[in-house]
């Protein structure tokens, strides 16, 4: 009974395919109801241990489960994460090469000025895996207590003062640099390879200050060894009881959210990125994932694939402006 319903799914198969070659539809999109028949690479721009790490990590582990495939994530760091978006931009669409976005993404057209690939128009979107605020850290040698008293520091040791980032063109290299621009502080930029190391550096007082991502600066808060001072959302986060907003603590507008989604090359079947969408979209559902979100100040994406695409032209235009007016740029 085995063999013959293994057999017969073959001949089915195969039927499908011959059927949609007759009709002119790739041989690639006919055998999708078989995907993934091998691995998933789901590649990450940033070093290992960092943010976008750890929350690739928890979606390969369960869209693995769900797929029935290992989805293994392949660290690809620099350049703020341009160098794993041009990776997969030139992937081959078939289905099993993906990219964790960030917001980054959306920063380096405004940040760098030639790219080797376009962020909206070479990779298609899949869905919001997770959205968070940033924190404004510093390290524990700093006599801080919150913002107003960390630009007061600043302002009395000009040029002293130094912040870390995951790499140029990276989420905390635009928040610092709209932090400096909107408190009209001198303070510079020490760039990364990713936000583990920059976080290491930052504990050992190498650099001063950083405005990190919520999941890799949470347990470090947790644990005592750097001070958060507030956290870059429109409202306050409930990982960080009693921390308020950048904005009411004396810089009004300051407004920095960190997203993470999953995107694919263009040209990736649309029957396969129907499934990824649908399959993440459940994963994020799942209980112990939301926990897990909860515990560093996580928010589940909830975007369909072109809310995603929208929202993803809308962030450009914003941090373009940003990237403008602050000056950022990358050699």
């Amino acid at each position: 009974m085995i063999f013959w319903n293994a057999a017969r799914r073959r001949l089915l198969s195969h039927a499908l395919i011959s059927a949609a070659l007759a009709c002119g539809v790739p041989a690639a999109q006919a055998a999708d109801s078989s995907f993934p028949t091998r691995p998933v690479r789901l590649v990450v721009g940033y070093a290992a241990g960092g943010a976008t790490d750890v929350l690739a990590r928890l979606v390969a582990q369960k869209m693995g489960e769900a797929l029935g495939q290992p989805v293994v994530v392949d660290n690809r760091p620099g350049a703020g994460g341009t160098i794993g978006g041009a990776l997969v931009a030139r992937a081959n669409p078939d289905g099993y090469t993906f990219l964790l976005a960030t917001v980054a993404h959306t920063m380096a057209p405004g940040i760098y000025k030639t790219l080797p690939y376009d962020f909206q128009k070479d990779l298609e979107p899949i869905g919001m895996v997770a959205l968070t605020p940033n924190v404004v850290l510093v390290n524990t040698s700093i006599p801080a207590r919150n913002v107003q008293e960390l630009i007061a520091y600043i302002k009395a040791n000009p040029g002293k003062v130094n912040y870390g980032s995951a790499g140029i063109g990276s989420t905390e290299h635009l928040s610092g640099e709209l932090f400096r621009s909107a408190t009209g502080t001198d303070i510079s930029h020490v760039p990364y390879k990713g936000g583990a190391p920059m976080m290491t550096d930052l504990i050992a007082g190498q650099i001063q200050m950083a405005i990190e991502t919520s999941p890799s600066a949470n347990p470090h808060v947790k644990s005592g060894k750097v001070k958060a001072l507030a956290v870059t959302s429109a409202k306050r986060s409930p990982a960080y009881p009693g921390v308020p907003t950048v904005a009411e603590s004396g810089v009004p507008g300051y407004e920095v959210t960190t997203w993470y989604a999953l995107m694919a090359p263009r040209g990736t079947p649309e029957p396969i990125r129907q499934r990824m969408s649908a399959e993440l979209a459940k994963v994020l559902k799942q209980s112990d994932v939301q926990k897990r979100f909860d515990d560093q100040g996580v928010t589940a994406g909830d975007m369909t694939p072109p809310q995603l695409a929208a929202f993803i032209k809308t962030e450009t235009t914003k941090w373009t402006k940003v990237a403008k007016d602050s000056g950022a740029k990358a050699e």
